[in-house]
């Protein structure tokens, strides 16, 4: 992980002792230390003690903060006591870099609760946050309402907060291309441009025949091809698959590395079935699996939303996601289902990753045009699902999210599988069904849900539904 750099804002005020002032400076200057966040605050010698209390004091730090927009991602606001309200609102209001907040309250000492001792950061923390609310600013809270900064669970929340952070930065930067025209039997990977725009997402599109186009230009004598070409056998072995079908796939990968650069791109979502095989002669999975891999996540079926719920998630996390279909009853557990697709995912999630074939699609475009699918099975880890659309009737984009565990049940069919043990799963498939979501869900082996509430939902301004 980069370093995460936070504004540091420490409320004060005056009938308080300024010695909490101190110490909590050189303590959250220790602490976001060990975390590997830098701090962005004023310096002792700037304001009394650092800390900001009156509007000049907020002026002066917000200026600092706007010297250094560029990098601060969001904004720890610390109350060593009860913390001027305003002085707290005032400077994130003169700053303006629309971030993430965390607010952080200092608890009392039963035994020094005497006039040269006592917080009253219990109470000081309301009162900032009915400032915030007020002046519109959005902000989070510290999981307990008041907690040290030395406390190992306020460390925690504030690592999930830089998680936040990160999502939020990159999701109103995001750029997205996809690649192809959705394939005409998915009505189900519809959605709207020009909601995700209005959102800070951009999509640019690209003629599948422009990128094949490119490729068939493409020779085996090419250094890009060669190079691509040993990359993919480091990646995944040969295996079976012959070497006409390695090039085509290796001559493919160059040109979509080539027009991910061109464009700047973070994610893309590609048509594949059937266009691919049957113009092409072979499937893209393994060159979308090294990219996802790689963090520039891809998603089948030019299911954009789907790439960028992937793109959330492993920001969130920190490891790649993965494209999977809801797809099979698990038996007759009615909290366990199959996960599945025609072998795209992640390395990260295939410990026997196998090149093969997509034997369903081989069905109608013959199984030799269907080279380049990976085969393999995810074994037992922690799960975070869920799936980001544009509600184009309402106008809104709609995210559900939730967690559970992939297990190492028993499953014996071919393509990128797994099993899916999740709480109330018949509840959620009833939400799923009722609120017109897509089969395609995104799976990531994290624990990332609250993060991505509190990124999409509060910050992103999304109707989220966290299972």
């Amino acid at each position: 992980m980069t370093t995460s750099t936070l504004g540091v804002i420490i409320g004060n005020r005056d009938f308080f002792p300024d010695s909490l002032v101190e110490k909590a400076r050189t303590e959250i200057i220790d602490v976001l230390a060990k975390l590997n966040i830098k701090p962005i605050l004023l310096d002792s010698t700037d304001t009394k003690l650092g800390g900001v209390e009156t509007y000049k004091e907020a002026q002066k730090c917000a200026d600092l903060f706007k010297k250094h927009q560029e990098e601060i991602m969001g904004v720890l606001v610390l109350l060593p006591n009860f913390g001027d309200e305003k002085g707290v609102a005032d400077t994130l209001k003169l700053a303006n870099l629309n971030v993430p907040v965390l607010i952080q309250a200092y608890p009392d000492e039963l035994t020094k609760m005497n006039v040269a001792n006592r917080r009253d950061s219990w109470c000081g923390k309301i009162s900032v946050c009915n400032n915030l609310y007020q002046y519109g600013i959005k902000y989070s809270l510290t999981s307990q309402h008041v907690m040290s900064p030395s406390d190992p669970v306020f460390h925690k929340d504030l690592l999930d907060f830089t998680a936040v952070c990160r999502v939020v930065k990159g999701m109103r930067n995001v750029r997205i291309g996809a690649i192809g025209a959705r394939p005409g039997a998915f009505n189900t990977v519809r959605y709207s441009e020009k909601i995700l725009q209005r959102n800070g997402i951009t999509v640019t599109t690209a003629d599948l025949s422009e990128i094949l186009g490119k490729a068939n230009k493409l020779t085996a004598e090419s250094p890009a091809v060669k190079k691509h070409l040993e990359s993919i056998n480091a990646y995944v072995a040969q295996g079976k698959t012959p070497n006409e079908a390695m090039l085509q796939i290796a001559k493919l990968d160059v040109v979509l590395k080539d027009f991910m650069e061109e464009h700047a791109l973070d994610a893309t979502a590609i048509q594949c079935w059937t266009s691919l095989q049957q113009n092409y002669g072979c499937n893209v999975c393994t060159s979308m699996s090294i990219m996802s891999e790689n963090m520039l996540p891809s998603a089948c079926e030019v299911d954009v939303t789907g790439t960028l719920s992937m793109y959330a998630m492993q920001l969130a996390s920190g490891s790649p996601s993965a494209l999977v279909d809801w797809n099979n009853n698990y038996a007759d557990d009615p909290e366990k289902c199959v996960l599945f697709h025609c072998g795209n995912w992640a390395k990260s999630f295939l410990p026997d990753i196998q090149l093969s074939t997509a034997p369903i699609l081989g069905t109608t475009v013959g199984v030799e045009n269907t080279y380049g699918a990976l085969d393999g099975r995810t074994p037992a880890m922690p799960l975070t699902y869920g799936r980001i659309s544009t509600d184009d009737p309402k106008g809104i984009i709609k995210v559900y999210i939730g967690e559970g565990e992939l297990t190492n049940d028993d499953l014996n069919t071919f393509g990128n599988r797994a099993v899916a043990q999740i709480p109330d799963l018949q509840g959620l498939m009833q939400y799923i069904c009722k609120n017109g979501f897509e089969h395609h869900v995104v799976m990531n082996a994290s624990k990332t849900a609250a993060i991505l509430e509190e990124a999409l939902g509060n910050y992103m301004g999304w109707e989220v539904y966290k299972h």
